[in-house]
Parts: structure tokens; sequence; C-alpha cells
């Protein structure tokens, strides 16, 4: 078995013959899921199939977490109570070079009042997405009738294609 460095600072196994990245690979993929904002997220369906799901999200490197604003009830959102396990894909314009982050979810409570901790959390994700929302009481509510939440994917792997050069 190889041993790998994650970006956790944990260590991660991999099968002989597996690929293990090194560290610019790891930073060119890391970079690749920074620069962009729409990806898919993979979670595990009751008969164990994948359920993907395309959103956009807000990545903080630092942290190194992805979050993604959900809805209750939803499937992938009764998927990830059920099995926290999750994959997220984010792939280039032309789709040769992507990223796959591995980690596990963590769900805050659904929106119950505009001014909850929930919705300012879904409001920074907003803003760092698409920049200033034109009636943020609007939004706020939005969320609430909703039934919003945020999902925090907790990096625990990457692995993938990097872009060239």
């Amino acid at each position: 078995m190889v041993h790998r460095s994650c970006l956790d600072g944990t260590k991660s196994t991999v099968p002989p013959g597996g690929n293990v990245p090194d560290d610019r690979t790891q930073q060119a993929l890391t970079d690749l899921v920074a620069k962009r904002s729409m990806g898919v997220l993979a979670t595990i369906k009751r008969d164990g199939r994948p359920q993907l799901s395309t959103v956009v999200y807000s990545f903080d490197r630092d942290a190194g977490l992805i979050r993604v604003s959900v809805t209750d009830g939803r499937a992938k959102t009764a998927n990830l109570r059920r099995d926290p396990r999750a994959s997220f894909h984010v792939a280039t314009d032309d789709g040769w070079a992507y990223a796959v982050v591995e980690g596990r979810a963590e769900l805050t409570t659904p929106a119950a009042e505009p001014g909850d901790e929930t919705v300012e959390e879904l409001v920074a994700l907003y803003r760092a997405v698409s920049g200033e929302h034109p009636d943020w009481d609007e939004y706020r509510q939005a969320m609430v009738d909703e039934g919003r939440l945020v999902l925090r994917l907790h990096v625990e792997r990457i692995y993938g294609m990097p872009p060239r050069g």
C-alpha cells in the first residue's frame, strides 16, 4: 500500500498500482475546484447506486470545505442524512481536465427565520458565487419558504486529471 497526504493533513492509503498525485498535481486540482462554481454532487441512494445533481458551489480552500445550497426533503439531502459520504466532480469547459473531491457532508438545520444562522450562511454562499442580490430581504424570506439549508462537504481526498500547463 502507498500512503499519500490529503488536503486535511491526514494520510490516505492507495492500493498498489493506484494513482498518487504529487504536490503539484494536488495543487493544480485544488486550483481547478477553486476557480469553478458549478459541479456535480454524487450521493448514495438507498439501493447503493449514485444519485447525481449539478449544483453551484463555493469552495473555501483554507477550510477544505465545499458549500452548496440544498433543499430539505430533496433526494440529495435525504441521501446525505442517511449516508454522509459524497463525491464532487468539477471539470474544465472542454471536459478533459477534472477534479473529484471525496468527503463527508454535514448539513445545517433548515432555514427557519430570515435572520437565523443558516440564512446568514446561505447569504454568504450566494455572495461568494454570484455577488450581491438585488433584494436581500426577499432572498432571506425565500430561503425560509423553500426550506433551504447548507451542505458542507469536508474535503478528505482529491484526485483527477489536472489542466495542462
